[in-house]
């Protein structure tokens, strides 16, 4: 298998996935509840959603070519379990052929995304150690 989407954009779009899953919402205030309540002492560390992650990952995604993008999809249903590492031909063929949601629409949604294409990558012996800022 060789990929026509580069390692380093690859690992580029993981460290964006973990950043996005990372995100807390902020709780919304409550006028009744003590600012200083001892159960709310950790709220501070919570963030509003930061939709500037979001737009990096989605930009990211847009800059691919089709079929640069159907191998981001079919690296990450790999990972997934979705398809076996042997079965890539047939993923990446589903991949091309997705009606209704785009492959950059299924990416964006996909929970632990950072992790299954990491996974993904393990399964024909890529990484991204040595590469950015994954080390």
């Amino acid at each position: 298998m060789e990929l026509t989407v580069s390692l380093e954009t690859v690992c580029r779009l993981i460290i964006r996935a973990r950043e996005m899953e990372a995100q807390v919402p902020g709780l919304t205030a409550d006028e009744d509840e003590d600012p200083l309540d001892a159960d709310d002492a950790f709220a501070v560390m919570d963030d509003e959603t930061n939709t500037v992650v979001e737009e990096e990952m989605a930009a990211a995604l847009d800059d691919l070519a089709d079929d640069q993008i159907a191998e981001v999809l079919a690296l990450a249903w790999i990972g997934r379990g979705t398809y076996e590492s042997t079965e890539w031909e047939e993923a990446l063929e589903e991949a091309n052929d997705r009606g209704g949601e785009t492959p950059a629409e299924q990416l964006m949604e996909m929970p632990m995304l950072a992790g299954y294409l990491d996974a993904g990558l393990a399964a024909f012996d890529l990484s991204c150690t040595g590469i950015g800022q994954i080390d």
